[in-house]
């Protein structure tokens, strides 16, 4: 009976947290006070002070002290919540702390109006771009390959360089390295974009392709266009008779499909992009040289895909193995340190002990103003469980409280850990666990690093568990780290990024023309 009346109660809560839209979308396109955003700007600073780690690692108290009031002062007249966003965001650039972000709210749909925007793709979306000399490039088009090598002039009447000039004091890198920034561009331009205006029927875009200019207007279309094709094309061949495939032929479609599925489980197939997370190849027809592309630590069945790749350079005494981090953004540590034990030579010890601002930073994280309700309701049904895990992990040493991760405690190599000759390929987007993976491998001598500085700082990074707060008034959301990660390894001066021992940035040219100029000196130097 107390159960039943438990998950009533559960049941009134998530039906009075449903805000309506309309109410929501009122609050985000009117004006906010002076007092109600100044409120805001107390209240995430407030949050920062309690629960980042390291906030001041980058810059002393009084300076952001000082930038916050400066930032209280400078709001003199009310505004929207994206007005207020982009005035905060700069301020909270300046910790240079890669992994806080900020998010201005954007207009919800009702559940019919979603139904129908998710039959439809904006045309935009389908676009790539590389930011080279200061200028934005179509790197790639799923739709129209004519676009690829076109510089971005103007977007609905607003100079290009004027809007990456606004995006780059919006975010920053880890500490004082600038390589992150121009790179972050190169995947992120459409977020950040996406962010500033939000929805967006059509796109106006004003290309330079050589010397000429031509403008293209981008629209919302439907997904199913394609498919729509299709079936005109089968309605017309209906009178051509089709065989019907025999019972082995079934069985061999089934086969196939079911490897496929595998396949994608291991590899992590991103249906977005339809790449893989992970690949896996040799250069040549001898396997004297493999090289391993690692697009993120994130989806996919991790330790099948390593587990494999590595069992197969040990049958084959494969001497030469290249791990490409470029563009490698991060993701799970559970993952780094499983394929670190891959790489390693000797016993290791692969991150110091966490440090935290809470005896319990899981419960701090679950219970975020700006979680889901039904998140909030499930840790607090298991909080004696949480709370008690947390209790045992987390220590106090030196008036400041530790985390104790698993990846903290000595561990050794795998058997048929890798032997030969080790690249790295890393570049300005190689960020937090990537970071952190190169940071082991370079402080042990392990391979040789091959492209540029990485975004992530070789000292460590917060991350790990995050806490993500809703402004009370203007509801723009802070992203706040929890979790100081960090490796045994450390150098000076603090809050630069793993650094290569042959620096090499691929140009415009090497990109359009898909020359891989790292690769390209690896594979000289194995013939060396």
């Amino acid at each position: 009976m107390k159960l039943h009346f438990f998950w009533f109660l559960v049941l009134i809560v998530l039906f009075q947290s449903c805000g309506s839209t309309k109410k929501h979308n009122e609050i985000v396109t009117s004006l906010h006070s002076v007092d109600a955003l100044r409120v805001d700007v107390d209240a995430v600073y407030n949050q920062f002070q309690k629960h980042h780690p390291r906030l001041y690692q980058y810059i002393s108290k009084d300076d952001l002290d000082f930038k916050f009031d400066s930032l209280k002062n400078s709001i003199t007249k009310p505004l929207t919540s994206h007005d207020f966003y982009e005035k905060l965001a700069p301020v909270l650039a300046e910790i240079r702390q890669g992994h806080i972000s900020l998010s201005p709210p954007q207009i919800e749909f009702t559940k019919k109006e979603r139904k129908v925007l998710r039959k439809e793709k904006f045309e935009f979306y389908d676009l790539n771009f590389n930011y080279f000399d200061n200028k934005l490039r179509v790197s790639e088009s799923k739709s129209d390959s004519l676009l690829v090598g076109s510089q971005v002039i103007m977007l609905n009447d607003e100079p290009a360089t004027d809007l990456i000039q606004k995006y780059q004091t919006l975010y920053a890198s880890d500490g004082f390295n600038t390589t992150l920034h121009d790179r972050y561009l190169n995947l992120g331009f459409q977020k950040l974009y996406a962010r500033d205006k939000g929805f967006l029927d059509s796109l106006s875009v004003t290309f330079k392709q050589k010397d000429s200019l031509y403008t293209k207007i981008f629209k919302r279309v439907q997904k199913d266009s394609t498919a729509k094709k299709a079936d005109a094309l089968k309605q017309e061949n209906d009178s051509i008779k089709v065989v019907k495939p025999t019972k082995a032929e079934r069985l061999a479609k089934r086969e196939k499909a079911k490897a496929l599925r595998a396949k994608n489980k291991i590899f992590g197939f991103e249906g977005s992009s339809g790449k893989y997370t992970r690949n896996f190849n040799f250069v040549d027809i001898d396997s004297t040289v493999a090289i391993m592309k690692i697009r993120g630590f994130g989806n996919g069945q991790f330790k099948k895909f390593y587990r494999q790749s590595f069992e197969q350079l040990d049958s084959l005494k494969t001497p030469n193995l290249i791990i490409d981090l470029r563009d490698n953004g991060g993701g799970r540590l559970d993952e780094i340190f499983y394929l670190y034990r891959y790489l390693a030579q000797e016993d290791f010890q692969f991150i110091n002990r966490s440090e935290v601002n809470s005896r319990l930073p899981f419960m701090v994280f679950a219970m975020s103003n700006g979680n889901p309700l039904g998140m909030k309701i499930v840790a607090a049904i298991l909080s004696p469980f949480i709370v008690t895990h947390n209790l045992i992990k987390t220590k106090k040493l030196n008036d400041k409280f530790y985390y104790k991760f698993r990846y903290a405690k000595t561990k050794s190599p795998f058997e048929n850990n890798f032997k030969g000759k080790l690249y790295v390929l890393i570049n300005g987007n190689s960020f937090s666990a990537s970071s952190i993976l190169s940071t082991n491998i370079q402080a042990n001598n392990l391979a040789t690093f091959v492209g540029e500085e990485t975004g992530g700082a070789y000292n460590g990074t917060v991350a790990g568990l995050f806490r993500n707060y809703k402004l009370p008034n203007s509801r723009v959301r802070a992203r706040i780290g929890l979790m100081q990660i960090d490796a045994p390894h450390k150098v000076e001066p603090d809050g630069f990024g793993v650094k290569p021992d042959m620096p090499i940035i691929p140009t415009w040219d090497d990109v359009f023309n898909d020359r891989d100029p790292e690769v390209e000196w690896i594979l000289e130097d194995t013939k060396k």
